[in-house]
């Protein structure tokens, strides 16, 4: 049997997997905070939002991919990945595609997710996104020249 708290973050990870902002600003509180995998925090569901907006144009694919979810009295811990394909300079090419294993801690506060945090290396995204930088310099470098 799951928790309403399981449920309520069940729900979260589908509207981010849907990638509907809308869907997800529902299931936040106002004052709900996001901390990323460098201990970056951001508070505020409307900025929230707009975060949220902008990743999924980084990211149109991005899922999330459960594979454990455990609930204690304070809060709610999902294992599993995180997948995405990066578009860059170079668009939506396989050699953009991201996956990593994370994990997510939330906070569930009314039937609202008050916290919500991502653990995950980021050395392979953090390349890739480099190498598609780099690359499309290269091109237009290597274009600009006539070559």
């Amino acid at each position: 049997m799951t928790s309403n708290r399981i449920d309520v973050v069940r729900a979260f990870i589908t509207a981010i997997n849907r990638q509907n902002p809308a869907e997800m600003s529902t299931l936040m509180t106002e004052d709900h905070t996001f901390k990323d995998s460098g201990g970056n925090m951001q508070s505020g569901r409307e900025g929230m939002i707009a975060g949220w907006k902008q990743y999924f144009l980084m990211f149109p694919d991005y899922e999330i991919r459960v594979e454990n979810i455990l609930e204690d009295e304070n809060f709610v811990a999902i294992f599993g990945s995180a997948f995405g394909t990066y578009n860059g300079k170079r668009g939506l090419v396989t050699e953009n595609k991201i996956e990593m294993p994370a994990a997510w801690r939330a906070v569930v506060e009314n039937d609202k997710i008050k916290f919500w945090q991502v653990y995950a290396d980021w050395t392979e995204g953090t390349r890739i996104i480099k190498e598609d930088s780099e690359q499309a310099a290269q091109e237009k470098s290597i274009g600009a020249s006539g070559v």
